[in-house]
């Protein structure tokens, strides 16, 4: 068993990491309560993650921070813990329960050990996997404004969009779900029927209004005023028609 442990180690600190795991697998449970448990275990935890084995490791680094509440390594064990977390986080386009998972998992790292030397990594980790849950939401509001022409693809974008601004209003997304939301609202008015035109283009005025407060200088300008030209003649129309 010494020998195993001994011939371990050196592949550990080899690089061999693989090849490490195997050896440790087989006397992990041998080790158990003994004085070189702490170490066998660090070194056991780290081939998994080293071997991008990110499920295994993200379990065995929370039983090592759990079993060794003392231990030297114990922030090392639970940023990667964490950090696991974040590797299995998936694209974008696909479900992001992993990437909240992570997010959660990395923000409790933080706030346990607000002065670790890992706190910038998991900072900036944090920050990207939140850019990463703010371009799925936008995505998925955005299908609605491109999926077609019909009246009520454009009130659920409107909606849609309006709920992403609410949940991240600090979004590098803002100005172009803040377009989208106009642009919705301009094509539903422009499509509209007859009696619901004028309320419609009231409300796209709205929302004009709104993106040029925030964002003067948006780089959609050119469109933006072609359409806000298209909504005020239907309104300066409607009002002559009336009068």
């Amino acid at each position: 068993m010494a020998a195993k442990f001994k011939l371990g180690t050196e592949l550990f600190e080899e690089g061999k990491f693989a090849k490490a795991n195997r050896i440790f697998t087989q006397i992990v449970p041998k080790y158990r309560g003994k004085p070189q448990a702490q170490k066998l275990m660090y070194m056991y935890c780290k081939t998994f993650y080293e071997t991008k084995d990110y499920y295994t490791a993200n379990y065995q680094m929370e039983r090592f921070v759990s079993a060794y509440p003392k231990s030297e390594k114990i922030q090392e064990m639970a940023f990667l813990a964490a950090k696991s977390y974040y590797n299995i986080s998936p694209l974008f386009s696909k479900d992001q329960t992993e990437t909240v998972d992570a997010i959660d998992k990395l923000q409790t790292f933080i706030n346990t050990y607000p002065l670790s030397e890992y706190l910038n990594e998991a900072s900036a980790l944090v920050r990207e996997l939140d850019y990463k849950l703010e371009k799925k939401a936008f995505n998925i509001a955005l299908q609605y404004n491109q999926t077609g022409p019909f009246h009520r693809d454009y009130n659920s974008a409107i909606t849609a969009l309006d709920n992403f601004l609410i949940e991240f209003p600090g979004s590098s997304f803002k100005e172009q779900a803040m377009y989208y939301k106009f642009d919705s609202a301009y094509k539903l008015a422009m499509n509209s029927v007859k009696w619901k035109q004028s309320e419609r283009v009231e409300k796209a005025l709205t929302f004009y209004n709104s993106l040029l407060y925030v964002f003067p200088e948006t780089q959609n300008n050119e469109d933006i005023q072609a359409m806000y030209e298209d909504l005020k003649s239907i309104q300066t129309n409607s009002t002559t028609t009336k009068s």
